[in-house]
């Protein structure tokens, strides 16, 4: 997995949790503070969000290997959360309302259609950054990016 072109701005230093560590971290069901994240070095941050997070193998190694960093900058693990069986991104039929609020915002209405079009990781990205309690700035890059608006 890489960054979204809407994530380049903290593309060289990582100084952010990107897009596809936040999904894996989802899907893996840890909590990462940015706190932990930044103790981390580029390497380790760059070792992250290259590991694949799809299948539960994939988790295990994830997990495994995220644990330790931060067990061994922390001298504690993460916490755990609760995996959602039926995560919304995973859901093609069915766009969730803070994402139609957020694009209601641009006076925008996706589809159906261009839901289904999207690859899970895109649609996760959308309904993050359509929560009241994210930093939004970038849906509409978003967006852009998956030619969802000229």
């Amino acid at each position: 997995m890489s960054l979204f072109q809407f994530e380049e701005e903290f593309a060289d230093s990582l100084h952010c949790i990107p897009m596809a560590v936040r999904y894996k971290l989802d899907r893996c069901g840890i909590k990462l503070k940015l706190t932990h994240w930044n103790r981390f070095s580029q390497e380790e941050r760059q070792v992250l969000l290259a590991l694949p997070g799809d299948s539960s193998q994939d988790c295990d190694r994830f997990y495994d290997f995220l644990q330790t960093l931060v067990t061994e900058k922390t001298g504690a693990v993460a916490p755990e959360l609760a995996i959602d069986p039926h995560p919304a991104w995973l859901n093609e039929t069915d766009i969730p309302e803070d994402v139609q609020d957020k694009a209601s915002e641009f006076k925008l209405q996706l589809t159906q259609e261009q839901w289904q079009k999207l690859q899970p990781l895109q649609r996760f990205a959308l309904i993050k950054l359509s929560r009241s309690s994210h930093e939004n700035q970038n849906f509409l890059p978003a967006l852009r990016e998956f030619k969802l608006i000229d």
